[in-house]
């Protein structure tokens, strides 16, 4: 196990009728005027943003609100609230919604106090020094922004999708109902269980030994994952599992399953292009992505790819060909993705083999040119996990 640091500070409140509090918590860190982001569509129909809206007034909280935020979330709306930030004597940033409304108010929050482009974090290198509270009423069980450090914004001159991780990002408060998930998709549940999935993923596939407790915690959330996410895409009012989606979407990618070990990222990466070019739904890509960097990657290391064929798929090992057991794993996780409603393949996805090299340049890199640390991609191994997705 590696040395690492661990700080997640962020205050979860979990269960129903949490929205409420949304106020009081803001009021309670010194929050006096308010930006809250939000999407559109259920969050308005449902009442729930005049609720929340309700609850900041209540607390003497000034209030002013953006929506608007698209999924794939695109820098326009964030250089639009860091002016009005700026403008209103902005203190505090709520979002309501998923993880391109949170992702969103992070990148305000970094930016207002910055006195450059906001976009140097995410493309430049610049390590950002400071930002506004964000606090989270969160909608659906997904992206894990509620906890996480990470921020993924879309610019639109050259539509480059890129994140940006810092401590500054993990919010002050996360309001978790999960009630508030029941009016989400069959098709976005199923996306956001498949991205829960992954960023377990991208931290299970790892070269570090001796992480038996991380594996451990792992392979827990992502059977509860595949055990929940059926029954909520068939019966979306299902408390229960959409609460277990919930806290697993938050354990994913708060990195709880990440210390000590080094994780990968590649399948994020690679995925993130997909998403920009085709406005693809961000698990939607993961879904094709992954499988294809698993057989590509499969013969880097067969015996932990086994490991999680055995002991979450449930396949029998092979001890004499564990490369077999790990690929029958991989077919049981394909399985999984297509009875949820996922594509697996460039054709379900509405990709184009013509644009793979296009897709590839694009792929952020590291300067030694590569992307992920679990076998380093370069262009040719990108281009190829692309061409066995498109099948």
């Amino acid at each position: 196990m590696l040395n690492f640091s661990f700080c997640a500070p962020t205050h979860f409140e979990f269960g129903r009728g949490v929205e409420n509090m949304a106020g009081e918590m803001i009021a309670k860190r010194g929050g006096t005027r308010a930006l809250v982001v939000y999407g559109g569509g259920s969050v308005v129909k449902s009442g729930l943003l005049e609720r929340v809206l309700g609850t900041l007034r209540k607390a003497n909280v000034a209030v002013e609100i953006l929506g608007g935020v698209q999924p794939n979330p695109l820098s326009g709306l964030v250089y639009e609230g860091i002016a009005l930030c700026r403008e209103r004597g902005v203190d505090f940033l709520l979002a309501v919604g998923g993880g391109s409304a949170i992702d969103t108010a992070k990148a305000i929050a970094l930016g207002v106090p910055y006195d450059g482009d906001f976009w140097d974090f995410h493309m430049r290198g610049v390590i950002p020094q400071e930002a506004l509270p964000v606090g989270v009423v969160l909608t659906i069980a997904a992206a894990g922004s509620e906890g996480s450090t990470s921020c993924v914004i879309t610019h639109e001159d050259g539509m480059y999708k890129r994140g940006v991780g810092t401590e500054l990002n993990r919010p002050a408060f996360t309001l978790m109902n999960p009630e508030l998930t029941f009016t989400v998709s069959a098709y976005q549940t199923a996306a956001g269980a498949t991205d829960i999935m992954a960023h377990v993923l991208e931290r299970y596939f790892t070269n570090v030994t001796d992480v038996d407790l991380t594996d451990r915690l792992c392979e827990a959330v992502l059977c509860a994952v595949i055990k929940a996410a059926p029954v909520a895409v068939a019966k979306p009012d299902d408390y229960d599992a959409r609460a277990q989606l919930l806290w697993a979407g938050m354990l994913a990618h708060n990195n709880s399953c990440g210390v000590g070990r080094e994780g990968d990222f590649s399948s994020h990466q690679i995925s993130h292009e997909l998403s920009a070019l085709y406005g693809a739904a961000h698990g939607a890509t993961l879904a094709v992505v992954f499988p294809a960097w698993m057989r590509y990657q499969l013969d880097h290391d067969p015996v932990r790819f086994a490991q999680i064929a055995v002991r979450v798929w449930g396949c029998d090992m092979d001890f004499q060909h564990p490369e077999r057991t790990a690929l029958h794993g991989i077919e049981r996780f394909e399985q999984f993705l297509r009875s949820i409603g996922m594509p697996i393949t460039f054709h379900e996805l509405g990709a184009k083999t013509e644009d793979i090299p296009a897709l590839a340049a694009k792929v952020k890199r590291t300067p030694a040119g590569t992307i992920g640390f679990y076998r380093p991609l370069d262009t040719a191994a990108i281009e190829a996990i692309y061409r066995i997705a498109d099948r």
